[in-house]
């Protein structure tokens, strides 16, 4: 709870977290922190537990996977997009080669990034654009196939 009258006073010394952050400007990392309009703007960096809830079914599914053989696919994944992209022209990859240094994503710099990104998205790809220019894509191996990679490969051409 937030007192009305202290909800938007921006002078106050507050705790500040990920989640009270401008929702437009969260991504871009700055050092500033541009707190939300009103109570959202003191929430810490912690989800509601409400939406914690799910959590626990996904945690399941995890342990069932096994994190070996999930980290074992995450490199498999992510080493054949790797091989896939180091053929396409203009595109750099920003993340560490050494699988052992990088986890499922890997950033990228691509001409005309915003662009593809907006492409991308409307082909259906879910990935992450981070200003000024990396689209950063996630061949995660609970859920991504080989198949996607590929794919995502191809949307790029």
């Amino acid at each position: 709870f937030v007192h009305e009258r202290f909800a938007n006073d921006s002078s106050l010394k507050r705790l500040q977290g990920w989640w009270g952050h401008d929702k437009q400007s969260r991504f871009q990392m700055k050092s500033e922190f541009v707190p939300i309009p009103g109570v959202e703007g003191w929430q810490l960096s912690n989800p509601p537990i409400f939406s914690l809830l799910p959590l626990r079914a996904s945690l399941e599914i995890f342990r069932d996977a096994g994190m070996e053989s999930l980290r074992l696919k995450s490199k498999s994944l992510t080493g054949y997009l790797e091989f896939l992209l180091s053929k396409k022209a203009g595109v750099q990859v920003l993340t560490p080669k050494d699988p052992e240094a990088r986890g499922c994503q890997l950033s990228l710099n691509i001409a005309g990034g915003r662009e593809v990104f907006k492409k991308l998205t409307e082909q259906g790809v879910v990935c992450d654009w981070r200003e000024p220019d990396v689209i950063r894509v996630s061949p995660v191996p609970l859920y991504n196939t080989y198949s996607d990679v590929f794919r995502f490969a191809e949307l790029l051409s």
